[in-house]
């Protein structure tokens, strides 16, 4: 099968022809129809996050078929849709050890420390897998686990948005664009858009946002107050993740306003004057991941017309241009909010068939 590979000494990536693997117990073969480019992807590529692993394949948000079922999988069955979680318990830590996997402290990262969906063929543990519904598109599908399941946890487990919550959200690329979308869902009044980017304001604006602002305009604490009726933030989300804006995502909250740190840096947090934390009550928290559950409710979701993801999915490219997809995302070319791969295309013509193929299912 053609599969990408980073070398992680080296930095090379390169797409070769790999043996097809085989599924373990507890496991299944899938054969992927799309997979995700994701900023986690590229950090491993630049050396942000450290390797786990001398070469590896990429790529954790995916949809495919299963093709083989490997020993003890019992309630699937070969010809299923499905998307896997990207993550495996270590099964030795103390949350594991207590049974409780969906809290392991040493989580196995798929595209990390297991090879992940840059490939035509992946395989994923059976446990936690998401049946896809029908009229669910397969597109969709694939990144719903991460860059659409993390902004749910993030408004819902994390954030605790609440029926008439003012929300904002700063940085509006994959994560928060689909942070506005969640939070609207959830029923936060007002939705507040941040970013530096005219182009992504308006695209939020279009997405549910009732409000956008420059997250550089020197008057913005007092365009969120006059956005709010003087009530100012009540969830604030980070989707950036650097020191600027998640001390204006503190700055903006209300009496006992949470703000939820979503993006990731190396930078230090600049939370502001301790006193303001004692004497308003604000929080400050950090946010990762998803659960396995959360994965169903959005295809559930989706499937009955109250999400859409229809203008998600910005590009799709065939494996073979894999080192071109990393380009679009790492420069923001088009201001894509994801960017997906096709292993089996090799052309646009061959994008195309395959999208409709995948919606005959």
């Amino acid at each position: 099968m053609l599969a990408q590979r980073l070398y992680t000494d080296t930095k090379e990536i390169t797409v070769e022809e790999v043996p097809i693997p085989e599924p373990g117990p507890g496991e299944v073969l899938l054969k992927v129809a799309y997979c995700g480019i994701c900023h986690s992807d590229l950090s491993l590529i630049d050396g942000n996050f450290p390797p786990q692993l001398p070469v590896v394949t990429q790529g954790h948000e995916c949809s495919g078929e299963i093709v083989e079922l490997g020993p003890g999988v019992t309630a699937w069955e070969v010809g299923d849709k499905v998307i896997p979680v990207s993550g495996k318990p270590c099964g030795v830590c103390r949350e594991c050890r207590r049974g409780n996997f969906a809290n392991c402290q040493d989580m196995r990262l798929m595209a990390f420390a297991y090879d992940g969906a840059w490939a035509q063929y992946v395989v994923v543990p059976a446990a936690g897998m998401t049946r896809i519904p029908d009229g669910v598109p397969m597109e969709q599908a694939a990144i719903l686990a991460d860059a659409v399941a993390t902004p749910f946890g993030a408004v819902k487990r994390t954030g605790k948005v609440s029926i008439g919550n003012a929300v904002a959200v700063w940085g509006l690329g994959g994560i928060g664009t689909h942070i506005v979308q969640i939070a609207k869902l959830a029923g936060a009044v007002p939705v507040i858009g941040l970013d530096v980017n005219e182009d992504v304001l308006k695209r939020a604006k279009e997405l549910g946002a009732d409000y956008v602002f420059h997250s550089n305009e020197p008057d913005l604490m007092k365009k969120l107050r006059e956005a709010t009726g003087g009530r100012m933030i009540d969830v604030a989300f980070d989707a950036v993740g650097i020191q600027a804006t998640f001390r204006q995502a503190i700055e903006s909250l209300d009496f006992h306003g949470r703000a939820v740190l979503v993006g990731l840096s190396g930078q230090d947090i600049d939370g502001g004057p301790i006193l303001n934390f004692g004497l308003q009550g604000k929080e400050a928290i950090g946010h990762l991941g998803y659960k396995a559950v959360d994965i169903y409710l959005l295809a559930e979701l989706i499937k009955a017309g109250r999400l859409d993801l229809s203008k998600s999915v910005s590009k799709i490219i065939p494996l073979k241009d894999i080192k071109r997809g990393i380009e679009i995302v790492e420069t923001k070319e088009g201001n894509p909010i994801r960017v997906v791969v096709d292993p089996w295309a090799e052309t646009e013509a061959d994008i195309e068939a395959n999208r409709a193929k995948h919606d005959d299912f």
